[in-house]
């Protein structure tokens, strides 16, 4: 089976006057379709710079990012943005729902800007709240919710166009143990059903649930 994202001596650097930082530092390793990996490390780690550059949020400074064997690292925003849009799903701690849209609004806006019909991204965001347990719960806005069901909501919007990968960065983290494993749940069978699941964390527990666990330390993997 070919590798889903292969990443290949990735460098992130930043100049800070006379000082270079190394958020990543020669990093490698690669993931193959309908893997469940969580990428490990505390704070300062690296590991949301490198979720952005695996999200085509950001680039890096050098090295190689291949996705599904065709190297984005280099790309231009409009072509990083397409696929954005049409091969990931994005599920953040801090939720990131507009705060005057309802449940079904917040899940249905993405699809707004990917250009799906009316009927169509209604169809497919009811869907999606549905299963992750929000049927009841489509016309409720952020504030009428608790911090586990507006994670669902995020993870409802993550996965409403149907992306073959998902990157969850600290989805756990605002959350309370029972509401935590109730997301974690929501992943896991998300991952059975063929979805490729990218965690990120400072959790051991969390990463526990994961098929392979990366770790890293002041920008380099230390263990895979």
């Amino acid at each position: 089976m070919d590798d889903l994202i292969t990443v290949s001596n990735i460098y992130k650097i930043y100049n800070q006057g006379e000082t270079e930082v190394r958020a990543l530092d020669g990093i490698s390793f690669s993931v193959r379709p309908g893997e469940f990996v969580a990428i490990v490390g505390q704070s300062g780690s690296g590991k949301s710079t490198l979720m952005n550059i695996l999200g085509c949020l950001d680039t890096p400074t050098s090295g190689e990012y291949c996705l599904e064997g065709r190297n984005v690292a280099g790309l231009e925003e409009k072509k990083l943005t397409q696929i954005r849009n049409r091969e990931i799903g994005f599920v953040f701690q801090g939720f990131n729902l507009i705060p005057g849209l309802d449940a079904l609004e917040n899940v249905e806006l993405p699809l707004f800007y990917r250009g799906i019909p009316r009927e169509r991204r209604r169809a497919l965001a009811q869907s999606a709240l549905e299963r992750v347990g929000l049927a009841g719960r489509l016309r409720h806005k952020p504030a009428q919710m608790s911090g586990g069901q507006q994670q669902r909501v995020a993870i409802a919007r993550a996965i409403a166009a149907k992306p073959p990968i998902v990157l969850a960065d600290e989805p756990t983290g605002n959350l309370d143990s029972r509401s935590g494993s109730a997301v974690m749940e929501i992943l896991r069978a998300m991952n059975r059903e063929g979805r490729t699941v990218i965690l990120i964390t400072h959790d051991d527990r969390i990463a526990a649930s994961a098929d392979r666990v990366l770790k890293i330390h002041d920008g380099r993997l230390v263990s895979r």
